[in-house]
């Protein structure tokens, strides 16, 4: 008979699984917990969006023209002739959402989640195709409050996590739409008068997506990009007041941190903060959370002109520096030999688990193989229940740090226990 081939997991996913040595499962669930605690300390409700939407939500929140759109997206047709999405990134969904589902009546809304998103791109070192994301958003707020909020939650989930030290905020303005305009026909102007230094992939973005010349990691682009004009040039009154509250609030706040004039967004519809928390402890792949303030983007959608700001953290990324967890372990191990012993000890562990007690069953092996893994299991207590045991309506109870052992009626035994 052939062998049956085994199917290999597609290439950029992963399996996890709690309880092993590495205990990647057990990390990445710590981050997942600690951003669900603190977001509630900041006021942040939960939200779900769906795993995929109609393909125009991410081509008119991400542009046509963005690598995401054009070679990252993992886009299908479904059964009805729709073109249809899996999520790249959260932002789109929630705002789509903030649309069609009546959000508006909430605003300011203040929302965060957390989930797989996908990207068809080179998996690599804390990369995936399908990885996942922790994410937060205010949306209806145009004060430079909200950016603060936002970016001391940031900080304090850092922190939190334990992940703080070697992390640097570093924090750029981008202006109003005005600003944005004059620095934009600026560089222009700039990358022109240097067309003949510049990459293809920056002559192809010059008039189309000239900010995103400033972040090219070719080395034929950096002396023209670092010669570029910074922004602060063509700041309004209005931008350069909003950017100093921004950063007087991270200092009121105690967040450290560091002005890149060079962080920018390519999409016309950021605005005023952008911002990333990059860390030398990952390779060259640096940034940990990153996120703006987005005002254009839910008009750019078909709704209202909204402000909001928000920022994404990859849970993988935070998993690989975060310090192993202290991992959940079983408080009793209920061990029964012999038919009789086994219906009596299905009825005890069920009440124990219905006493809060964290408990398993060894189901096979002889007495000496059952104590090997309850003690390997980390249990504080094992009950053994045997036939004599039954007989005399009583089990006997160890602990397991110490040997002692001593003898508990069985009607006693989810008193005993739950005390201990």
């Amino acid at each position: 008979m052939a062998k049956i081939e085994t199917p290999r997991p597609v290439r950029g996913t992963q399996d996890m699984l709690g309880g092993t040595p590495e205990a990647f499962q057990e990390r990445f669930a710590h981050v997942v917990a600690t951003f669900d605690r603190v977001r509630r300390l900041y006021g942040f409700e939960r939200v779900e969006v769906p795993v995929f939407e109609a393909t125009v939500v991410f081509a008119r929140s991400l542009g046509e023209s963005t690598d995401v759109v054009s070679k990252e997206m993992y886009t299908f047709e479904d059964r009805g002739g729709d073109s249809i999405t899996l999520r790249p990134e959260f932002t789109a969904g929630i705002s789509r959402a903030y649309i069609t589902e009546g959000w508006q009546q909430y605003a300011p809304l203040k929302v965060a989640t957390h989930g797989p998103l996908f990207r068809y791109e080179r998996p690599q070192k804390g990369r995936f195709r399908q990885f996942h994301q922790l994410d937060a958003e205010i949306i209806g707020a145009g004060e430079p409050g909200a950016d603060v909020e936002l970016l001391v939650f940031a900080d304090q989930l850092l922190r939190e996590l334990g992940v703080s030290e070697g992390v640097t905020l570093t924090l750029n303005t981008l202006g109003d739409a005005d600003s944005r305009e004059a620095w934009r026909a600026a560089l222009i102007a700039h990358f022109e008068a240097h067309r003949e230094q510049l990459s293809e992939d920056s002559l192809d973005r010059l008039h189309r997506n000239p900010l995103r010349i400033l972040d090219s990691k070719d080395p034929r682009d950096r002396p023209v990009a670092d010669s570029a004009p910074d922004i602060d040039a063509y700041l309004t009154d209005e931008a350069r007041g909003f950017f100093e509250k921004v950063t007087s609030g991270l200092d009121a706040a105690g967040v450290a941190w560091e002005r890149n004039p060079r962080l920018v967004r390519g999409l016309d519809y950021y605005r005023h903060t952008a911002f990333e928390f990059i860390t030398d402890r990952l390779g060259a792949q640096g940034t940990v959370l990153g996120g703006g303030r987005y005002d254009g983007l839910i008009e750019n959608l078909g709704g209202p002109a909204t402000p909001a700001v928000g920022w994404a953290a990859g849970i993988e990324r935070l998993a690989m520096l975060v310090e192993l967890p202290e991992i959940a372990r079983i408080d009793v191990a209920v061990i029964p030999m012999g038919e009789a012993a086994e219906a009596k000890a299905t009825g005890i562990i069920a009440d124990l688990r219905r006493a809060g007690v964290a408990c398993d069953m060894g189901y096979r092996g002889n007495m000496k193989k059952r104590m090997q893994r309850a003690n390997a299991s980390g249990a504080a207590w094992a009950v053994i229940l045997g036939d004599d045991e039954l007989a005399r309506g009583e089990a006997s109870v160890r602990n397991l740090g110490t040997g002692e052992q001593q003898a508990v009626a069985l009607d006693t035994i989810v008193g005993k226990l739950t005390a201990l």
